[in-house]
């Protein structure tokens, strides 16, 4: 597999490795878009997150908690974001969580500045979704 995470996890690729459970891994991003951008990972390779087991999903998401107050404490504030597949803007095929230190200085802005406005859905529509996405 020509995955540059599973090189990452396999120790092929170097990186600073900043936290790491048995089944994730948490470790400085290589192009950060900030100063402490961190990425964490799970170990096994997954596209998606709904491809993970629960317990996969419980351990990425609990190494993402203890790292949030990490990197919080660069800035006071971090952007918690999930491209989940490729259609949402993933660039590597592997479950990833960045951790992006944000401040009112930075060029960034809220996920509303990502699409060209909110969308105008007819009373139709938004019932067929919640019907559709409702557990």
């Amino acid at each position: 597999m020509d995955c540059i995470f599973c090189k990452i996890i396999a120790k092929e690729i170097p990186c600073k490795i900043l936290g790491e459970t048995s089944s994730s891994i948490s470790f400085l991003d290589a192009f950060p878009l900030a100063k402490g951008h961190v990425l964490v990972i799970p170990k096994n390779h997954h596209q998606k997150i709904q491809d993970m087991s629960n317990d996969e999903n419980a351990d990425l998401f609990s190494l993402v908690h203890k790292m949030i107050s990490k990197v919080d404490s660069i800035t006071g504030a971090t952007l918690v974001a999930v491209h989940n597949g490729k259609e949402a803007g993933q660039e590597v095929p592997h479950v990833h969580v960045h951790l992006v230190p944000r401040s009112s200085d930075d060029s960034a802005s809220a996920i509303h500045s990502m699409f060209d406005g909110a969308l105008k859905l007819p009373e139709s529509e938004i019932n067929e979704l919640y019907e559709k996405l409702k557990i």
